[in-house]
Order: structure tokens, then sequence, then C-alpha cells
């Protein structure tokens, strides 16, 4: 790996670097001069390691913190870029599978869910965790256009709420995309649907005028999909998308 050992103010800065990404934990050094990242948020860890002049390298304890990089470590140039693997990383530990239906079920464990208005009452606490949970991974920003106003955005379901078997789906960061209103109309009908490299399929049942009125682009693309996303858009382009791209 060739490691650098840290001097006193590259350890001060790669401190405020983890605390500022979500890694409030008080960082320990490992014995091969590294630092461990840690949150109370989330039991992952992440080491970071100065290569000098080569940037930095980070290992994560688990691969998607990494976007499922191999062996879960990525190398970065600068500290610009480190800011945000590990923003990235932070965001990622929230959201894995099943944590945010976890703390779904154990925030509605209690309530009741008899009639119809209790029901939704227990949904709405699902959507608004779903939501916080697409703003913490999509970092607040339309995952198309790159639209940083949080009030604006909308939690868009790839597979839709009702065809989702388990609340593990339902509330699964990866069946979601933080996207502007018109962009989740669109997505949400069918009339638009994304290819697992994140690139527009628009529907043939959108005219072309209607396209130039919506402004759609066949430019767009969702930033930042993995693997994990993939399934659920290949439910979406199956069972909502209205006819194949042009």
């Amino acid at each position: 790996m060739g490691a650098a050992p840290l001097t006193p103010l590259e350890r001060i800065r790669l401190e405020k670097a983890a605390a500022d990404c979500g890694f409030e934990r008080t960082p320990e050094l490992t014995d091969d001069g590294g630092l461990a990242l840690r949150s109370a948020q989330f039991p992952e860890v992440v080491w970071l390691h100065s290569l000098g002049l080569r940037g930095f390298q980070v290992k994560a304890s688990h691969p998607a913190l990494v976007n499922n990089a191999p062996d879960a470590t990525v190398l970065v140039p600068n500290i610009e870029k480190l800011y945000t693997v590990l923003n990235h990383a932070a965001a990622t530990a929230r959201t894995l599978p099943n944590r945010v239906a976890d703390a779904f079920r154990q925030q509605t464990a209690k309530m009741p869910a008899t009639t119809e208005a209790e029901r939704l009452v227990v949904q709405r606490v699902g959507q608004n965790l779903f939501r916080l949970a697409l703003l913490d991974f999509w970092h607040g920003q339309c995952a198309v256009t790159g639209l940083a106003v949080p009030e604006l955005l909308r939690a868009s379901h790839i597979k839709p709420w009702a065809q989702c078997a388990t609340d593990n789906e339902r509330l699964d960061v990866f069946n979601g995309l933080l996207l502007a209103p018109h962009i989740d109309a669109l997505f949400d009908g069918g009339w638009i649907s994304f290819a697992d490299h994140g690139g527009v399929l628009v529907s043939r049942a959108l005219s072309a005028k209607a396209c130039e009125q919506l402004g759609v682009s066949r430019q767009w693309a969702v930033q930042r999909l993995t693997a994990s996303h993939h399934a659920y858009l290949a439910h979406h382009r199956q069972n909502v998308f209205r006819s194949q791209g042009f």
C-alpha cells in the first residue's frame, strides 16, 4: 500500500473531514498509521490512510460504502475528493438495506393500525423515514438534475409502494430516487424510466412536442446508481414504463 505516516497537521485535517462527513466519533489511530472512522449511527467502519503525494486510501468494512469497489478499497487523489467519498460512505451506511425498515418497525411497534385512518398514520411514518433516507443518500439533490432545494424534491419509489411485497422493499433506499417534481411525475407515471447505467428512456407515448414542453432531455441520467438499484429499475421498466424508449 505504501502508506505514509500522518503528520500532526494532516491528522487534524483528516479528523475534521471525518467529523464533517458524519463520522462523529473521535478517530482511532491504527497500528499501521491510519485512522479508523466510526459513527454512533451505524456499526460500519472506514479506515483511512495517507499515501503522501498520491492522496489517500479508503477501505470500508462493507463494500457498499465505497460502491462495491474491489476489496472494499478506493484510492482518492485529494482532500476534496475524500470529502465526496466519506460523505457517500456515511450516507450509505445510514441507509443500508433493512436499516430504514428496522427504524420504521421500532417507531410503529406500539402504534394502532386497526382502522384505515390509523394505517394511514403508520404509512406516513414509513414514507417520512423513506424521504429522509433518500435526502441523505442523494445528498439533498435531485438524482438527475442536481436541483438542491429539498422542499421541492420528491421521494420517488422505483418499484411502487403498492407493488412491494414487504416493508424491507418499500423502505429500501435503493428502491428510491430523489427527483425534481416534474421528473418524479414522469417517472411515477411511466412516461420515462432509466437504464441500469442511468441513461433516460422516454416512452413513445410521449410526443416530441410534449417532451419539448416538459423540458425532457435525452441527456438526462441518474448519477451514482449502484448494482443494488438494478433489480428495482428492471421492475420499473417491465411493469411501470409505458413502452421502450426512442
